[in-house]
């Protein structure tokens, strides 16, 4: 490679000048395409950051909803439980003491025309050679070949306890 001969500075200038300004006019394009580059991949990924949250929110709020759905009917459930549980308790105590007071009857003046109607109402069901016997807690029990008939009186009670009259179903039903 040869030198420029001494004193071609000064005549090289325009050139210089020239390749300089085209030099930095295509930086000056360079950087300009690379700010819209950069702006229209961060716009891109504006968007889909804010796709992403909006997806997230919505996955969150459906996981939310979800889960008070669930606590909710857990909480249904236990409120039904300790209802269905206080029924009960108080169905057992009714029961109980209609019980008690049913056997309070053989103490009544009327008590034998209770007997003797029980004793009546088991030839009855049974016929009149059912084998018939007084139970300690009052009323009857009864039998004939393989049929036995309980007419005593707990079992009389928890039987009307039991039946469909409007009057009793009240007692269970809200």
């Amino acid at each position: 490679m040869r030198s420029l001969p001494t004193g071609s500075a000064p005549s090289l200038a325009p050139l210089r000048d020239r390749i300089h300004a085209q030099a930095e006019g295509v930086v000056r394009a360079c950087e300009r395409k690379s700010a819209e580059e950069a702006a229209i991949t961060l716009a891109e990924a504006r968007r889909d950051a804010d796709a992403i949250t909006e997806r997230a929110v919505q996955a969150g709020e459906a996981a939310a909803r979800s889960d008070a759905a669930q606590r909710s009917a857990r909480r249904r459930r236990a409120a039904h439980e300790l209802d269905l549980a206080g029924r009960e308790s108080l169905r057992r105590e009714i029961e109980d003491r209609v019980v008690a007071r049913a056997r309070m009857l053989r103490t009544y003046p009327a008590y034998p025309r209770l007997l003797a109607s029980l004793r009546e109402r088991a030839r009855e069901m049974l016929g009149p050679d059912a084998a018939i016997e007084e139970h300690p807690d009052g009323g009857v029990v009864a039998a004939s070949g393989t049929r036995r008939l309980d007419l005593t009186l707990p079992a009389l009670a928890r039987a009307a306890l039991g039946s469909p009259s409007e009057e009793v179903s009240a007692l269970w039903m809200p």
